[in-house]
């Protein structure tokens, strides 16, 4: 049972986000509650408490938050993440998605792959880092990491 049950998004003072950013937002959210992996592993000698887990997520005071509790609303863990090693890919990956949203309305098929294939490459980079700065504090799959740097783009784009 190590995985993710619940998932909140603490975008509470960014400003609403466009149709495309809520789109993926929705997307990510629903397909990481389908199908996830999410293991604490002990730390100092610590039991921790064993999954489902509710996670909170939010950026405060430029670092990135998980807030991990248990379903019955024992903390398990909560651990904060630099934002500086996200920074430029995120940068890159809005980049490449406002060119991947732009190319939609008006180009070709083929323009739009090559743009697309671009897009996930970037995007299999930030949940590279993400299973970085992950380590040791929670094991996520491939997956999980991709669906999770989507939500923390979203928690970028208002921020």
């Amino acid at each position: 049972m190590s995985r993710i049950s619940n998932i909140i998004l603490d975008d509470s003072g960014l400003p609403p986000p466009t149709p495309e950013i809520e789109q993926e937002r929705r997307v990510a959210m629903f397909d990481l509650l389908e199908d996830n992996t999410f293991v604490l592993p002990d730390r100092e000698g610590r039991n921790i408490p064993p999954g489902p887990y509710h996670v909170g997520l939010a950026i405060k005071e430029k670092r990135l938050v998980f807030d991990v509790n248990t379903e019955d609303a024992e903390k398990a863990a909560e651990f904060h993440l630099s934002l500086g090693p996200f920074r430029q890919v995120v940068k890159d990956y809005f980049q490449i998605c406002e060119s991947y949203f732009e190319a939609v309305k008006k180009l070709p098929p083929s323009q739009i792959e090559t743009i697309d294939m671009a897009r996930r490459g970037i995007h299999n980079e930030g949940s590279r880092v993400l299973q970085e700065r992950l380590e040791g504090k929670a094991e996520v799959d491939v997956d999980t990491a991709r669906r999770l740097f989507t939500l923390i783009c979203v928690l970028h784009f208002g921020g």
